[in-house]
Parts: structure tokens; C-alpha cells; sequence
């Protein structure tokens, strides 16, 4: 039976329910790559399988994340920010760390006991005890966590009724630019509190009305009011999240929801001395929030640029509509050298604390960098002051008085040479006209 030697019998055929036919050259190697062919789909089908479920999970989680209510948490500085050459310069605090994101670096250790001792004198002027104000804060499991929170939490609102009412350098001895660092300390995003905690402490300390008021002092001295100019625009959108939160809307106002436009022309202009040149005059708002931007022009030559007042110094959970980085990015749009920082001071918009006039320039002009503005924010005064600039006749009777007759001397010169002209032009027609004698 030659050829028959690799033919099973049915019996063996059916009781292990495969079939051997004759194999040919390279039969074991084809089988081989087949096996491989479909172990390799299978894994690809599975590597799919998880890929497309890793897809729905995080459809699921967006959802999730959109329909619920966002808790506020303390945050730290963007990770695009982080690599900012002056990053620790401008975020990270000088003399004083608050909460738990700078609490163990070694260079804040300095100012712990400063930090008991302002906790000491809120725990005393509140008539309680220590032990009743920490039973009443201390919500959570971690007692250094909680412990931490309650002497930042007092220290907090102590600093702030001090420097309200001048009390940390009249009473307290402390020297003025440790005064001025721990204040701007009080508003670096990683050095926050919640907000919450600081009204269980006033709440609990019997005399929240007292600390209100110093809060409400503290920020009418931060923002520059004038009087009773932010009103109802200064006002809070509930609890604020921290005291930054606080200090934004107090600067920027109630978020509100902005109308549709005509489209913006594209900007031709470029600084605050190119705008005077053409007769655009900058003034200081009567009005505190940063939103209130406005441009008013009249039949003739001048128009005039209103903005609120900004201090420049050495220095997301909520509903943030870029209102603060909007109008930083908008003046940084003025400000390219000096002589702008001069116009925008001698104005009355710039208060500057820097020093020098280029210190300031160089600083918006660092910041402006990386700032992330509402493109739609200011989008009608920029327009308004397009189509003035686009007005030929307008700037180039603007341009000649600009530089003609910027000085005085120049103007008084003028109407010197005028009326000098006048009386010659005068006396010529009565020479020509005046009746013969007799």
C-alpha cells in the first residue's frame, strides 16, 4: 500500500475530529506563518477593542464632568506658564506661603511664627478659645492639614485687618517692603485659601462683621475705587472661591453675557503715541471695572479713549471670562516703549509702581507674551477707533496741529504771527479805503 502510509482510518478520523493529508514540502512552514497571521489579528483585534472602549470611558467621563457641579479646588499655575524664564518671580510667593502647595519649602519657614502670632491675636480679639474655633474648622481626617488651614486661615484674615488699617507698620513694627511682599503674597494663585474657610472663622468668631468690613476696606484700597464707582459691577457672583477670585470680580465684575457684533476691522494702529498723533486723546474712566473700555468721538477732532486705572507692581473652577489677561492684553497693545507708559501716567491710567517708565513698558511687554485674551472682549471700541483712524481728513488735521502745535510756546507763537497779520492786513485796507482828507 505505497502512498498510503500517512492515511488514517474513520475511527481515529472521527475520535479525534481532525484530518492528516499528505504534506508537501514547506507544508510546516506555511502552517507556521498562518498560525502567526492569526495570532497577530487577534491581537490587533483586541489592542481595537480597548482602544474604541478607552474611547467611550472618556466620552462618558466629559459628560460626567460637564453635568456636574465643579468643586472648587486650590489650584496651581498652568503647566504652559511653568516654563516661564521668570516663572518664580512672578508666581511664586516672595516672603509668605498660604495653603499646602508651598507649605514645607524651606525658604517660607521664616514666616511661620509670624504666621502664629497673627493667628494668636485673631484667636484672642475674637474672645474665644484656640480649642473651640479648631473644633469647629477641623473637617478633616489629616490633623497637619487641618491645623495648617486654621493658622493660615487666622493668620489670613488678622493681615488683613492690620494692613486695612495701617496696623502692621504703626503697631506692629513691620518694615515696609515685607508689608508690600506679604500683600502681594495674599494674591498669588498657589498661595490661596478657600473662601469658605475664611467665613467659618469670622462666622465662629462672633464678630464677622467686623472682619467683613476690614475685607471690604483691604479690597477698596486694592482696586483704587473712587468713591462709590464700581457699584453694583464690583459686586460677587455668591461665595467667591479664595480672595483672588474676590479681587478679580472686583475688577472685573459680574460675568455677563456678551451680544453679537459687527465684525472687527483689522488693526492698523499700533501705540498710545500714534493715537495722539491722530487726535485720539486716553483718559481715565469713571468707572473702576477693567470691562468699562469705551471710545468717544465727537463731529470734529478730538476722540477720546477711556480706561480704568491699573497698577503694575513687582509682582479653573470659576467662571473665568479672560477679563483681567483681556485688558492686560489690550494695553499691551498700546504700550510699546516708554513714551507710551508716560502718556497712559501723565493720563491718569497707569499708577506706577515699578519705578522707571521702561521697567514698566519691558514688564507688559513680558507678560503679553503668554496671555490668552477674549478675542471678542473690547471688539467695538477697537472697531470705533478703526474707522476713526481710517477717517483721512480727521487724522491729518489731527497730525498737523500734533506737530505743529503740541507746545504752547508754538500755539502762542502762532496766534502771535496771526494777529500780527491781522492788524497788517488792517492797516493796508485803511491806507487803500480810508476817505481823502479834507
Amino acid at each position: 500500500m505505497a502512498g498510503t502510509e500517512h492515511v488514517i482510518s474513520m475511527e481515529e478520523l472521527l475520535s479525534r475530529k481532525v484530518s492528516l493529508v499528505r504534506e508537501e514540502p514547506g507544508e510546516t512552514s506555511r502552517r507556521r506563518q498562518s498560525i502567526e497571521i492569526e495570532e497577530e489579528a487577534s491581537s490587533t483585534s483586541k489592542m481595537r477593542k480597548e482602544n474604541l472602549d478607552k474611547l467611550k470611558e472618556a466620552g462618558a467621563n466629559v459628560k460626567r464632568s460637564s453635568a456636574a457641579k465643579t468643586t472648587p479646588k486650590i489650584q496651581k499655575v498652568p503647566a504652559l506658564l511653568r516654563g516661564h524664564e521668570n516663572f518664580k518671580k512672578y508666581f511664586e510667593p516672595r516672603v509668605v506661603s498660604i495653603g499646602p502647595i508651598h507649605h514645607e519649602k524651606k525658604e517660607y519657614q521664616a514666616a511661620e511664627d509670624f504666621k502664629l502670632g497673627m493667628a494668636s491675636i485673631f484667636v484672642e480679639e475674637s474672645g474665644k478659645s484656640g480649642e473651640f474655633l479648631l473644633e469647629k474648622i477641623a473637617k478633616y481626617d489629616d490633623e497637619t492639614l487641618a491645623w495648617m488651614l486654621f493658622v493660615d486661615g487666622c493668620a489670613v484674615l488678622q493681615s488683613i485687618h492690620c494692613l486695612a488699617h495701617q496696623e502692621l507698620i504703626k503697631e506692629l513694627k513691620i518694615k515696609n517692603d515685607q508689608v508690600a511682599f506679604a500683600q502681594q503674597d495674599l494674591f498669588l494663585l498657589e498661595n490661596q485659601l478657600p473662601y469658605q474657610l475664611l467665613l467659618d472663622l469670622m462666622d465662629y468668631s462672633g464678630k464677622k462683621e467686623k472682619w467683613k468690613k476690614s475685607i471690604e476696606t483691604f479690597m477698596r484700597k486694592m482696586v483704587h475705587e473712587r468713591g462709590q464707582d464700581v457699584g453694583k459691577d464690583g459686586e460677587t457672583n455668591g461665595t467667591p472661591i479664595h480672595l483672588l477670585d474676590l479681587l478679580r470680580t472686583k475688577l472685573v465684575g459680574k460675568t455677563k453675557s456678551k451680544s453679537g457684533s459687527k465684525q472687527e476691522r483689522r488693526q492698523s494702529y499700533r501705540n498710545v503715541q500714534e493715537l495722539r498723533a491722530v487726535g485720539i486723546c486716553v483718559k481715565p474712566a469713571q468707572t473702576s471695572p477693567l470691562t468699562r473700555i469705551t471710545f468717544d468721538r465727537f463731529l470734529l477732532y478730538p476722540g477720546y479713549l477711556r480706561l480704568p486705572l491699573i497698577t503694575p507692581t513687582r509682582c479653573s473652577d470659576f467662571d473665568n471670562d479672560y477679563g483681567i489677561t483681556s485688558y492686560v492684553a489690550f494695553l499691551e497693545s498700546l504700550i510699546d516703549n516708554h513714551g507710551d507708559v508716560k502718556e497712559l501716567r501723565n493720563a491718569s491710567i497707569l499708577y506706577n509702581l515699578l519705578g522707571s517708565d521702561e521697567e514698566v513698558a519691558k514688564l507688559f511687554n513680558e507678560i503679553g507674551t503668554d496671555l490668552v485674551p477674549d478675542l471678542d472682549e473690547y471688539k467695538q471700541v477697537r472697531t470705533q477707533i478703526q474707522e476713526y483712524y481710517d477717517k483721512a481728513w480727521v487724522t491729518w488735521v489731527a497730525e498737523f496741529f500734533h506737530n505743529h502745535f503740541s507746545s504752547p510756546w508754538t500755539l502762542l507763537a502762532c496766534l502771535g504771527a496771526l494777529l500780527a497779520l491781522f492788524l497788517s492786513a488792517t492797516q493796508t485796507w485803511y491806507t487803500v479805503f480810508s476817505p481823502p482828507g479834507p
